[in-house]
C-alpha cells in the first residue's frame, strides 16, 4: 500500500511540473510573438522614464526567474553576465542595486541578439530546475515560478503600451501589426443596472493565484449604486470635448487641471485633427475615430472630470468587484492581437446586462490604491511586488485589449498615477442610488 501511494505521488509530481513547464513555455514564447514585426531599432528605444525599450522587457523578465528561482533554489547557477543583475533589475532593492530607470534606452548594449540568448538561457535552466524538483521542492517553488509567469503576462502588456507610446512619437506613424476590424455597432444609450445596499464580499476568494494585493477577501457594506451596463465611447466623449469640457475649471479636480494646463491637454492621448475629424494613432496606425469605441488613453482626472460633467461618478473598485460578478469573465483581449478596443459587434446590444466589464479597456475607479484589511505582503524581496507602491495612486480594473485572457480576474487590481494615459484606460460610470 505504501509504495502504491509513493508511486500516485510521483505520478501526480510528474503531472504537475509537466504542466508547469508547458504553461511556462507558451506565456514565455508569447512575449517574444509580440516582438516577431518589429524591426532591431524598435527594441532599444526608451520615449520617456514611465516607458521601458522593448529589448529591456525582454531581458527583465528573464531577470527575474535567473533572480528568484534560479539564484536561489539551482546550485552553482552562473549567469551570462554578472552585471545583468544591475541593469536589468527594476526596483527589488532587496535583491541588488537596479539602473536608473530613465537610463534603460541609452544601453546598445547587451545587443538585441544577446538579450534573445540571455532569453533561452534562462529557459534552458528552468527547465533543468523544474524537472530536478522533488515532491517537496515542487511545493515550494511552484508559487514563485507562478509569480514570474504572471510577472511575464503583466510586462507583455507593458510591452505593448510602451511601444505604442514610442512608436507614436514617430512622424511616421508606424504600423505594429495590420488588422482589419469591423466597425464598431452603436451601442445605444448607456443605461444602469442596479444594485441593493448590503454587505459584498471582495477580494480574493483563494484556491488559485493572486497576487498578495488581492488579499484577504473581506466584506463590505455598499449603500445602493448603480454602474453604467457599458464603458463610454470616443463619441460620448467628444460630447464633452465639444461642450469645451477641457476647458471648464468646474469639473476638474485642481491637478487636473493643472495638468490640462501644463500638458495642454485637449483631448485623449494619441488623438490627432486631420481636415477637422478626428483620428487616432493606433498599433494599425493612423486611424478614423471610431465614434462606437470605448474611449482609451484617459487619465484619472480626465475620467473624474467627464464623469462630473455627465451628472454622476466613477465607481469605487468595492463597487466594481461586487458589480462584476454579474457579468461573465469574457472580452476583447490580446490574445486576439488587435492590440484596440473592439467596440461592440453588430446585432449585440448592452441592454441591461454588464458587458464590457472585462477586456477592452481599463476602467478607473475613485478608489485610491491601498492595502485591504489583513494584508499580508510576498515574503523577502517579492514583498517589493506591490505593497511600496500602496501610496498615490488610484485602482483600476477589468483588464484591456493587451491583457492576456489568462492573466486577469475579477478581484485583480491595476493602479497608476493620476495623470497616467499611456495605457489602454477608460471610463464606467456609476451612481449614487440613495438620498443623502
Amino acid at each position: 500500500m505504501k509504495s502504491d501511494v509513493l508511486s500516485t505521488t510521483k505520478k501526480d509530481v510528474s503531472e504537475n511540473k509537466q504542466r508547469l513547464l508547458e504553461r511556462y513555455d507558451i506565456i514565455r514564447s508569447f512575449t517574444e510573438k509580440l516582438t516577431e514585426t518589429l524591426e532591431t531599432e524598435d527594441f532599444v528605444i526608451q520615449a520617456v522614464e514611465e516607458t521601458s525599450p522593448v529589448k529591456w522587457h525582454l531581458a527583465h523578465t528573464s531577470w527575474f526567474f535567473e533572480a528568484f528561482v534560479l539564484k536561489k533554489g539551482m546550485p552553482d547557477y552562473e549567469s551570462l553576465h554578472p552585471q545583468y543583475d544591475y541593469i536589468f533589475n527594476s526596483y527589488y532593492v532587496q535583491t541588488s542595486d537596479p539602473h536608473c530607470r530613465d537610463k534603460r534606452g541609452n544601453l546598445s548594449r547587451p545587443t538585441v541578439k544577446q538579450v534573445f540568448e540571455f532569453r533561452e538561457f534562462i529557459n534552458d535552466n528552468m527547465h533543468k530546475f523544474i524537472a530536478g524538483l522533488d515532491e517537496e521542492s515542487f511545493r515550494e517553488w511552484e508559487p514563485v515560478v507562478e509569480i514570474g509567469l504572471n510577472h511575464e503576462q503583466q510586462h507583455q502588456e507593458l510591452l505593448l503600451t510602451d511601444l505604442k507610446f514610442l512608436l507614436a512619437q514617430n512622424p511616421l506613424y508606424p504600423i505594429f501589426l495590420e488588422r482589419t476590424r469591423d466597425a464598431a455597432a452603436d451601442p445605444g444609450p448607456l443605461s444602469w443596472v442596479e444594485f441593493d445596499e448590503g454587505i459584498y464580499e471582495v477580494g480574493h476568494p483563494g484556491g488559485q493565484f493572486g497576487y498578495d494585493n488581492e488579499f484577504p477577501e473581506h466584506k463590505n457594506y455598499l449603500y445602493p449604486f448603480g454602474i453604467s451596463n457599458r464603458l463610454v465611447t470616443n463619441g460620448e466623449y467628444l460630447e464633452f470635448m465639444n461642450d469645451g469640457g477641457y476647458g471648464e475649471v468646474k469639473w476638474w479636480l485642481d491637478e487636473g487641471f493643472s495638468a490640462v494646463e501644463r500638458e495642454e491637454w485637449a483631448s485623449p492621448l494619441y488623438w490627432i485633427k486631420r481636415n477637422g475629424e478626428w483620428h487616432h494613432y493606433t498599433l494599425n496606425g493612423v486611424e478614423k475615430l471610431d465614434l462606437n469605441e470605448p474611449v482609451t488613453h484617459i487619465s484619472y482626472y480626465e475620467a473624474d472630470a467627464y464623469a462630473r460633467w455627465a451628472g454622476v461618478r466613477l465607481p469605487t473598485e468595492k463597487e466594481w468587484e461586487a458589480a462584476s460578478k454579474k457579468a461573465e469573465l469574457k472580452g476583447h483581449f490580446v490574445e486576439s492581437m488587435n492590440v484596440h478596443p473592439a467596440g461592440i459587434a453588430k446585432g449585440v446590444t448592452a441592454g441591461d446586462d454588464l458587458i464590457q466589464m472585462f477586456g477592452d479597456a481599463w476602467q478607473w475607479t475613485q478608489s485610491a490604491y491601498s492595502a485591504y484589511p489583513g494584508y499580508k505582503p510576498f515574503p523577502g524581496a517579492l514583498g517589493e511586488y506591490n505593497g511600496k507602491f500602496m501610496v498615490n495612486q488610484y485602482v483600476l480594473r477589468g483588464g484591456s485589449c493587451a491583457t492576456p485572457e489568462s492573466h486577469i480576474r475579477r478581484s485583480y487590481r491595476n493602479f497608476f498615477h493620476a495623470n497616467a494615459r499611456w495605457q489602454f484606460s477608460g471610463i464606467r460610470l456609476a451612481k449614487d442610488l440613495h438620498e443623502s
